[in-house]
């Protein structure tokens, strides 16, 4: 049997940010058939579920961009890999000295927590609104961003025009190399604004699929992956089968063995659907 991991936005959601009511109704099927499939994303688990709830998936799913891997029922962590706090805090004091202002989320003995300031320009409210509108139970609003780094730091959000985030993340990997995870792309929802995420180098979605596929016996499995964007590289080159949508990036498509439709025709679906039913 082959396992199916799936990214969410620009892949298996709809441009809206939804799941169609069609690949909904496909997979939920499929998954009772037996079908082995679970998700990796950039998103927080909570978002996950709130996107995800109804689907029976009996693996994990892979959160924060293989920082994490999660229960999506409870929203427990099976693994986190946050950063070291003397690199988190170099980090921040580097962002913080380019005259940019992060979103950071932390996971320690007091949970989940994304913290945020007054939003200092439109791409950074709408990432507010947003969590708002997912009922993010992690959201909170700091005084000073530098008293609430206390628990370890899983993730940096920057989010701003491209030209000074690609000045961020050539600074960020001159400084600190191999230590981090960086992976700049444009808002999928609102053109013209970037993100960049900076991560644990062990945070990968590729590391985090390997690492599930270890701990539930699938290793033996053929893996197939669904991507569309930088962060999706790393999990394309290490699978059986790695396949782009339509709407990829190049350079994603550089690595895939196959492009696929765009992720606004349910293509994943379609593609799971068929090659589901030549498997058995």
């Amino acid at each position: 049997m082959t396992l199916y991991v799936s990214d969410l936005d620009g892949t298996l959601l709809d441009r809206s940010g939804r799941l169609s009511d069609r690949t909904r109704t496909g997979l939920t099927r499929l998954l009772d058939e037996g079908l082995l499939f679970t998700v990796a994303s950039a998103r927080h688990v909570s978002s996950i579920r709130h996107l995800l709830g109804d689907l029976p998936l009996r693996l994990p799913v892979i959160s924060t961009n293989g920082a994490c891997i999660s229960e999506m029922a409870t929203c427990k962590h099976e693994l986190v890999h946050a950063m070291e706090p003397a690199l988190a805090q170099e980090v921040f004091a580097l962002i913080v000295r380019l005259g940019l202002t992060p979103f950071f989320a932390t996971h320690g003995p007091r949970g989940d927590h994304l913290f945020h300031i007054e939003a200092q320009n439109h791409g950074q409210q709408r990432f507010i609104e947003e969590r708002i509108a997912n009922r993010d139970p992690r959201l909170r609003r700091a005084e000073r961003l530098q008293d609430e780094l206390i628990d370890p730091a899983v993730t940096f959000v920057v989010v701003d025009r491209e030209g000074p985030l690609q000045a961020l993340e050539a600074e960020i990997e001159t400084r600190f190399g191999e230590r981090v995870e960086c992976h700049l792309a444009d808002d999928l929802y609102l053109p013209g604004w970037f993100w960049l995420t900076v991560h644990d180098r062990r945070a990968t979605k590729d590391q985090a699929i390997k690492t599930l596929a270890e701990r539930y016996g699938l290793h033996e499995r053929e893996i197939v992956v669904f991507g569309d964007q930088i962060n999706d590289v790393g999990m394309m080159r290490a699978a059986h089968r790695g396949i782009a949508m339509a709407n990829a990036i190049d350079e994603l498509k550089r690595h895939a063995h196959q492009v696929i439709g765009h992720h606004d025709e349910d293509s994943v679906l379609r593609f799971i659907d068929a090659d589901w039913a030549r498997g058995r």
